[in-house]
């Protein structure tokens, strides 16, 4: 059977531009939620009495609900729908940022983050696939970036946020409004966004290939035309059909659907080797601990808070150049020059690192002299310029796109949670990491990068242009080398 391939007119393309960033809307209380802790971290040590892996575990904490909400996620969203889901998923950021920032002990306030990260894990799970799922295959590729772009908005903002509240109030241990201290109203602030996002999604259709495997066929043809642009009966009484032959039909997709002939499916390891990737090259340490990480080389807090911004500012401006280039040049190639690129400058921090002095004998505090102290701010804006622009938005696209029909809600849950788990480790002990060396944490997240070249070249596919209906178990091959 020939795949209907969709044309938009304008109507289509405002409809489904709508829908698109309605969804990705949860990318930016994804990005939010994450990086929101890094203005809070040094007080949250100090109001709560942390130790270093301590402190580690409870910023890391909401990544675990992540890893939790991204494993069952999938099942959830096959079974109750995309956009029911998002609703869910509001909740639970809106009910975290609330309770989180009124916590009591370190213990309730890691059971409120991980309580978001379990939206944060759905939202990445259900996202990707309802973007893949809507949009036209010719578009596929910036639409599908555009849940990245949301992602580093919402870091972005949240670093503004932070920026804003910490000077408006002195500091972010001091106390601010109705007696509570200025970090507490950081995580707050969430309660705003996930508000509206959950209101938000009452106003977008559920997803066609969802549709199609509840039965409802009229329903599927709806959104396909209105959103799609799919156009003419024939036509999609076409597309219906090859959605209808190429989605799992059970009630609900379960893990042993990843099998085939008694091993994990090849695109399934991929998937996850992508995941682990995106996170094993260090990039949340950037967000997480940027405000720790250069005040511990000299530069005072107002000043690290600002670095933070501008660090922000270069993941959404590359995003966007990581949008105009991925539906022109593909998803692999600009894969494997991010890896190259991060490799590079993850080895020029190193090497900045190494050269730094020891100030105060008693504390430990360091400083970077001249002109190291440059390179590293230039080095690691960098190495954030080669991620956002290449392994921050084609990661997520290739899990929401790579993975055939019946089995892309669950892989894409377990994908989704072995990034989160792999954010999670790297989140846990960098603390530890650095207080024993800056140089070995760079010098393994440098390693990491190289290795991420070697399987771009060596296993990850080239998904552009093909439509979702081909993307089948037997259709999968490694790039040519």
């Amino acid at each position: 059977m020939t795949s209907v391939r969709s044309t938009s007119s304008e109507t289509n393309s405002g409809s489904v531009a709508w829908v698109v960033l309605v969804a990705a809307f949860g990318g930016f209380l994804f990005g939010f939620d994450v990086a929101v802790i890094n203005g809070a971290v040094q007080p949250l040590q100090e109001e709560f009495d942390l130790g270093e892996l301590s402190l580690g575990f409870a910023v890391a904490s909401g990544l675990l609900g992540a890893m939790l909400g991204a494993w069952v996620g999938g099942p959830i969203v096959d079974r109750i729908g995309r956009v029911r889901s998002m609703q869910i998923a509001a909740v639970l950021f809106f009910l975290s940022a609330i309770l989180s920032g009124l916590a009591f002990t370190a213990f309730d306030f890691v059971l409120w983050r991980i309580l978001g990260g379990i939206g944060v894990g759905m939202a990445s799970v259900l996202a990707p696939a309802y973007i893949a799922e809507v949009a036209p295959t010719r578009m596929r590729g910036r639409l599908g970036s555009m849940w990245q772009m949301a992602i580093v908005l919402g870091i972005f903002f949240s670093a503004v946020s932070n920026a804003f509240l910490a000077n408006l109030a002195g500091g972010a241990g001091s106390e601010f409004w109705l007696g509570l201290d200025t970090w507490r109203w950081m995580l707050i602030a969430e309660a705003v966004p996930a508000l509206i996002y959950g209101l938000l999604a009452l106003s977008i259709p559920e997803s066609p290939r969802y549709l199609v495997g509840r039965g409802q066929e009229d329903k599927a043809r709806r959104v396909l035309s209105e959103i799609v642009g799919i156009s003419g009966r024939e036509e999609l009484d076409q597309k219906v059909a090859e959605i209808r032959e190429t989605i799992n039909f059970e009630a609900r997709q379960k893990l042993k659907d990843l099998m085939a002939s008694g091993k994990i499916m090849p695109i399934v390891w991929v998937g996850i080797g992508l995941a682990v990737f995106q996170q094993f090259v260090g990039i949340n340490v950037i967000f997480f601990y940027s405000d720790t990480l250069w005040q511990s080389v000299g530069i005072p807090e107002e000043q690290s808070l600002l670095i933070q911004i501008i660090s922000t500012s270069v993941n959404v401006l590359f995003t966007v150049v990581g949008i105009v280039i991925v539906d022109k040049v593909g998803r692999r190639i600009p894969l494997a020059v991010g890896s190259a690129g991060m490799t590079v400058t993850l080895g020029v921090l190193v090497l900045a690192f190494s050269q730094a002095e020891v100030q105060n004998a008693a504390d430990g505090a360091v400083t970077l002299p001249e002109p190291w102290n440059l390179i590293a701010l230039i080095a690691a804006n960098l190495f954030v310029a080669f991620f956002a622009a290449t392994w921050g938005p084609f990661m997520w696209l290739l899990l929401g796109e790579m993975f055939p029909n019946r089995i892309r809600a669950v892989a894409l849950g377990v994908t989704a949670a072995f990034n989160w788990l792999a954010n999670f480790v790297i989140s846990l002990f960098f603390p530890y990491m650095a207080e024993l060396s800056l140089v070995f944490a760079y010098g393994l997240y440098a390693v990491v990068a190289l290795i991420s070249l070697i399987f771009v070249l060596k296993w990850v596919p080239e998904t552009k242009g093909r439509e979702l209906e081909d993307m089948q178990e037997g259709a999968y091959q490694r790039p040519e080398r």
